[in-house]
């Protein structure tokens, strides 16, 4: 460590010990952070309860940091008090900087301020940590320097005027106004800046005795491991840890320490989650209540606050209170989860009515919703009429109304934050937040996280005016995004940790991950507001390649003494491109994976499976269908029934519907709904080829036109809210396009009339009876005459469908055997654009472009058929088969078509198909 003052050393046993023998009497150890801290307290309560003591003095174990606000706090209750400044909270400092920032000429140019403020603040700590503040505006520097120099000089002032401080500078305060202080050992520090070196001066000075101390080498082995890929090498990991762990247990011992290092934790976080998750807690991934196991390992790296459903819920229900005061709405999904969060009053006696209902919202609302949207929305789910009514909700109506109430009476003109702070709180008071049932410790402590962000805003009275709503809400968007939250766990054996919190640390066994030449050293990275000569002649170690290389020399070389057993692995690919390890870890001898002996690789079913004996049930039939049974759900009873059994038994008889995917625009069933109805309105008014012919000019393009809007007044009208403002004006742009290349399609067939349109008729085929709707029927007046069935399709389409055992496509062979009309032909009507067409199958001849005998279909499943009457006779038997299927209540799992047809399913929850065994 670098400074003229020097301070005598002590090792890491004769602390704990001077610990554990001096009790309440000990000296304070502060440390680089919470985690070392932690650590240390924890090894000395292991020594204390070793002794066979069932209470002892807690030891003074904090944070560098800690020490100094206690410090500050101190003095808050001293005669000194009237003199010293306020110190200023994170968002609060925020602010301040953000003001600064722009009110000067080069504030004003930047797109935004917050970025550049945050950057300013990191600046201004590493200014003072490494006493650089004073050379700021004399050091000759780049343009982004120079602005930096102006704003650091503006806010000193503006600081000084108000009597405020910061943290960058409260360290200088506190060490200017020390009385007598207790014996201190700064623990752990790899780098002891020149400011932190100036307050243990300080403390010296004061009367304590200082000492530094760090963690004692441990001998032990090490090996060097290299993988196929970074998936493999964190798998392989888990399985070490969790064979470490399984060891110390059969040893019967009390404590075992693991650690496992990821260099990059931030970026690699949710897999790394994930596959511990998978091998150290097979099937208890998720503890949804205290009584759930907490799993063996821990994450050092928190998440956004924002992240975490409580949280997030809370922020949903701002933006919709936002949008009744502004009009703004917010996107269907996060209303979606509102609707469904346990954390609005009435969740659980609602639970199963509300999920019904969100999936009915989802049918009707697209893209984006408000509140009073969203109240409609839902009276609509609800009423008696809808075919698809679901359970009122009234405690959601009555909570979202009087949200609705609270944002009208107080979400308008301007306040101070504190007065938006109180309205936030009224909001989720509205809301009924957290909701009835029993928060888990988990949520309790982000429940009591966000209180704390609502009450940071509200200090922003200090240094902030009035504002509207929206912005007050944006910054606290802000300030909730930025802070990182982790909840307190209990103490596991098995720590998953970053690169900094590992500094110090000691364990039982250690793995440390990730080190390719890439990734480790790591790379400088200097603050781009300091001059980087500035830096470097500070000694910032991210400031200089070789500076950074000192500190990561040091790191690796207390990893490899900070365990008796020490792994060191690395990935060898990463895609396509080949990867080397560190030259840091070069000298640790090479090992095989083979020499670990782990366990093999296996996920939480494999190892249920492999753990015990699975008992075999087939239920592969459901009660049959009584008497003579019509069932909702049209042509697609029969489409699922031949399909897989159980995909029409779930979706017809247990109404297990997957939920409707949510987009940002129209999907595809929209866009192909419009179609459908644009061609209902314009082959009614055009319904035969002389009336075709005879339309041309301004008269076809008022019926285009006329068309497409009565297309999507339809779709709005139906409540589907996703074709409307300027997306209904390109849209109808697209309509009229289309509409016009299909008639140009229509003009090559041979003289037609369109005899009906969006016909409805009832079907019974195998005893089972479904209602159908045909797009379109056409009277042919050419050879060979009779009726053509036409059905509309937007999207790819295939002959072959209709042909062979349990057709793909059973919709058009239902209408053309349903009725008592000559059918003498069936065709797809492909309306793409660029790829308008007809397909389809004939009795006789080509009465239509692309519809021609079955016998001269090039498709290798029409080979089968002879004749058009052959045809109709084996649809009408593979028809009946599968209505005699369904009415039996025949529902065993056989997708037809394997994969394909399961990913168009969305029921494998519900069959479990993913989990059979292999055969």
């Amino acid at each position: 460590m670098n400074g003229e003052t020097r301070f005598p050393e002590i090792s890491r046993e004769a602390l704990l010990q001077r610990l554990v023998e001096a009790g309440a009497a000990g000296p304070t150890v502060v440390t680089p952070n919470a985690r070392l801290a932690a650590a240390l307290k924890r090894d000395h309560d292991l020594r204390q309860s070793g002794r066979g003591l069932a209470s002892w003095e807690t030891a003074d174990i904090l944070p560098l940091p800690a020490l100094i606000e206690r410090l500050y706090e101190d003095l808050l209750y001293s005669d000194r008090a009237a003199a010293l400044p306020v110190l200023l909270s994170g968002p609060q400092e925020q602010l301040v900087w953000e003001t600064v920032i722009g009110d000067t000429a080069a504030g004003r140019s930047l797109l935004a301020a917050a970025p550049a403020a945050a950057l300013a603040r990191e600046a201004w700590e590493l200014a003072h940590a490494w006493r650089l503040s004073h050379r700021l505006r004399e050091f000759p520097g780049n343009d982004d320097a120079r602005a930096f120099a102006e704003w650091a000089w503006r806010y000193e002032g503006l600081t000084a005027r108000d009597r405020l401080v910061d943290r960058a500078r409260l360290p200088d305060l506190v060490a200017s106004n020390l009385d007598r202080q207790r014996d201190v050992v700064a623990y752990g520090f790899d780098i002891l800046t020149p400011q932190a070196r100036d307050v243990l001066a300080a403390l010296a000075a004061a009367g304590a005795r200082v000492e530094i101390s760090a963690a004692d080498a441990r001998p032990g082995t090490s090996g060097r491991l290299a993988f196929e890929s970074a998936t493999d090498e964190i798998a392989a990991a888990a399985r070490w840890a969790r064979q470490r762990l399984e060891s110390a247990v059969r040893a019967g011992a009390a404590h075992v320490r693991i650690g496992v290092v990821v260099p990059d934790l931030a970026r690699a976080r949710e897999a790394v989650r994930r596959i511990f998750s998978e091998t150290l807690a097979p099937g208890g991934t998720i503890a949804s209540s205290d009584e759930a196991p907490a799993p063996p390992f821990n994450i050092s790296l928190g998440e956004p606050l924002s992240a975490y459903p409580l949280v997030a819920a809370a922020m949903i229900a701002f933006d919709l209170a936002r949008g009744v005061a502004t009009g703004e709405r917010v996107e269907l999904e996060r209303a979606s989860r509102l609707v469904r969060s346990p954390f609005i009053a009435g969740a659980e006696a609602e639970l199963d009515a509300r999920a019904r209902l969100d999936a009915e919202l989802r049918r009707r609302l697209r893209r984006t919703v408000g509140v009073d949207a969203l109240r409609k929305a839902i009276e609509r789910a609800t009423a008696t009429d809808n075919r698809w009514r679901v359970a009122e909700c009234p405690v959601l109506t009555r909570r979202l109304s009087g949200l609705a109430d609270v944002a009208r009476a107080e979400l308008t003109g301007t306040k101070r934050p504190g007065e938006w702070a109180r309205a936030l709180l009224r909001v989720l008071e509205a809301l009924g937040f957290p909701g009835e049932r029993p928060l888990s410790s988990a949520e309790h402590q982000a429940l009591d996280k966000l209180h704390q962000a609502i009450t940071e805003l509200a200090s922003l009275d200090r240094v902030a005016g009035r504002t509207r709503f929206g912005e007050a809400l944006a910054r606290f968007q802000t300030m909730i995004a930025g802070v990182l939250f982790q909840p307190q766990t209990p103490d596991v054996p098995v720590q998953i940790l970053g690169v900094l919190e590992s500094a110090g640390l000691e364990f039982d066994h250690l793995w440390v991950a990730g080190l390719t030449d890439e990734a480790w050293p790591l790379r400088s990275s200097p603050n781009p507001l300091l001059p980087i000569a500035l830096q470097r002649a500070a000694g910032i170690a991210q400031a200089s390649p070789a500076a950074a290389l000192e500190l990561d020399v040091r790191l690796t070389r207390g990893w490899l003494t900070a365990a008796p057993e020490v792994i060191v692995s690395h990935a060898q690919r990463e895609e396509d491109r080949d990867l080397l390890p560190s030259p840091l870890i070069r000298d640790v001898p090479a090992i095989a994976p083979e020499a670990l002996q782990l366990p093999p690789s296996a996920t939480a079913t494999q190892a249920i499976r492999a753990a015990r004996r699975m008992e075999r049930t087939e239920d592969a039939r459901a009660p049959a269908l009584v008497g003579a049974a019509v069932v909702a759900g049209g042509t697609g009873v029969f489409r699922d029934q031949a399909a897989c059994p159980f995909r029409a038994f779930a979706a017809h008889r247990l109404r297990a519907d997957a939920l409707e995917p949510l987009c940002s625009g129209p999907d595809a069933s929209d866009r192909g709904r419009v179609v459908h109805a644009m061609l209902e309105k314009l082959m009614g008014e055009i319904d035969s080829k002389a009336k075709l012919d005879a339309a041309s000019g301004r008269d076809l393009d008022e019926r285009l036109a006329a068309a497409a809007d009565y297309a999507i007044n339809k779709q709005r009208y139906a409540g589907e809210a996703s074709i409307d403002g300027r997306t209904a004006r390109v849209e109808r742009a697209r309509l009229v396009r289309l509409g016009r290349e299909w008639l140009e399609k229509e003009k090559q067939r041979e003289p037609f009339d369109v005899v009906a349109r969006e016909q409805k008729r009832a079907v019974t085929f195998g005893g089972v009876t479904v209602n159908v709707k045909l797009d379109r029927m056409d009277r042919l007046q050419g050879a060979p005459g009779g009726r053509a069935i036409l059905d509309y399709k937007t999207g790819p389409v295939n002959v072959s469908g209709w042909l062979g055992p349990r057709p793909d496509e059973p919709q058009l062979p239902l209408y053309a055997l349903g009725g008592d009309e000559p059918i003498t032909a069936v065709a797809f009507a492909c309306v793409k654009a660029g790829a308008m067409r007809f397909a389809g199958i004939s009795s006789a001849g080509e009465p239509i472009p692309g519809v021609c005998e079955v016998t001269r279909q090039r498709v290798k499943a029409a080979e089968d058929y002879r004749s058009w009457d052959e045809l109709l006779r084996r649809w009408r038997a593979e028809l009946d088969a599968l209505g005699r299927e369904f009415a039996a209540g025949e529902a065993r799992v056989a997708p037809k078509h394997g994969d394909d047809t399961c990913d168009q399913c969305g029921r494998r929850s519900l069959c479990r198909i993913n989990e059979r065994e292999p055969s």
